[in-house]
């Protein structure tokens, strides 16, 4: 039974110091083996190793050989001109040198973020105070992510620990500076609308001033082909005129007198003093007769047959006045030698007149009324 006893614990004891000298290295650790402190071994293979049993002769720490990640956020940096940012960024690590990592850090994560911490702030305040406001949220941020790697990674060698990337998640303003920013945003855009609006109130007058040029000319166009038009029809006005009164000055001097008659002494409540002897009233006289100025050449004198003039003259197409012949005429008394032709009414039909034998002849003395 003893023997049996024995024979257990040899078997339990072979086994613990087998199992105790063993150890295992996947791809993702090293191992560091040390002899009472002293680093005897460093395996940075995959792989399974022997050393002494017991952990009081040979102890083994199995350190991380992947990229170790260390966040800082919330960071308020100065800028240079005096501004500040908000800051959140982040650093990426691997323990390149598990020698270097267990003689100078003891093998300790938590020391070594401490350091890497400190050294992450330093670089960050360095790079934003070296740079303008707007460096950061332009194209040197690339740039400044770099140069706080670089000024990193010597410190952290030291420890065995290789920098491998620095990166800037956010740089954001402070409520002081988004303040300011906006403000001067707001400003600059109002500048800009002001020019904008300048700019168009300007094209604008220059528009409407070339629109008011071009309506002049052609108002001052028309203007003078209305006014060549008018000569051109006053030229011919006059000419037929001219050539109604060359026929008969006589009967143009009664059709004249008539019109003014009418014209006169319509009841338009207008009271008129003038003398009986007028030679207004020529054609009221002693049987409407007066002399005719001898400059006036006059056609032999005819017999018609005189007919009664009706009170009603009917209209006679001036057409038809200046081109039929008209009769001889018994010359009138007292007819103006130089009759200033009147502009009649522009229609085709022109104001009556009578036939010139019947005028004298019809004509009835009106008293005149003197007030």
């Amino acid at each position: 039974m003893n023997r049996l006893a024995a024979l257990g614990i040899a078997v339990v004891v072979v086994i613990y110091l087998l199992f105790s000298s063993l150890y295992v290295v996947n791809p993702r650790q090293q191992a560091v083996v040390t002899r009472f402190g002293q680093i005897t071994q460093v395996q940075t293979k995959p792989g399974l190793y022997f050393k002494l049993p017991t952990s009081l002769v040979d102890d083994v720490q199995i350190i991380d050989n992947r990229l170790l990640r260390y966040d800082i956020a919330n960071m308020t940096l100065q800028v240079k001109d005096g501004k500040f940012y908000v800051v959140d960024a982040f650093v990426t690590y691997r323990i390149a040198d598990a020698r270097k990592f267990r003689e100078r850090a003891l093998g300790s994560l938590d020391l070594v973020e401490d350091r890497l911490g400190a050294r992450f702030d330093a670089a960050l305040r360095q790079v934003y105070g070296l740079r303008e406001f707007q460096a950061a949220l332009s194209a040197e941020r690339a740039d400044m992510m770099t140069q706080a790697r670089d000024l990193i990674r010597p410190d952290m060698a030291e420890l065995g620990v290789d920098v491998v990337d620095v990166r800037i998640l956010r740089t954001d303003l402070t409520d002081q500076v988004s303040a300011q920013t906006y403000d001067r945003m707001k400003a600059e855009r109002l500048a800009q609308a002001a020019l904008l609006r300048a700019n168009g109130q300007q094209a604008a007058q220059s528009i409407r001033a070339i629109a008011n040029r071009q309506s002049i000319e052609i108002v001052a166009d028309a203007t003078k082909d209305s006014e060549i038009l008018r000569g051109q029809g006053d030229a011919t006005r006059s000419k037929i005129y001219a050539d109604a009164y060359n026929i008969d000055p006589n009967f143009f001097a009664f059709y004249r007198s008539m019109q003014a008659y009418r014209t006169g002494l319509a009841s338009s409540g207008t009271t008129m003093l003038l003398s009986p002897d007028s030679q207004f009233f020529q054609y009221f006289g002693d049987e409407g007769k007066s002399d005719v100025p001898k400059d006036i050449t006059l056609p032999p004198p005819a017999q018609p047959t005189v007919a009664p003039v009706p009170d009603v003259i009917p209209p006679t197409d001036i057409n038809t006045l200046t081109n039929e012949a008209v009769p001889p005429v018994t010359p009138v008394v007292g007819a103006p030698a130089a009759a200033t032709p009147a502009v009649p009414a522009a229609n085709d039909n022109a104001a009556p007149a009578a036939p010139a034998a019947s005028a004298p002849a019809a004509a009835e003395p009106a008293p005149a009324t003197a007030k």
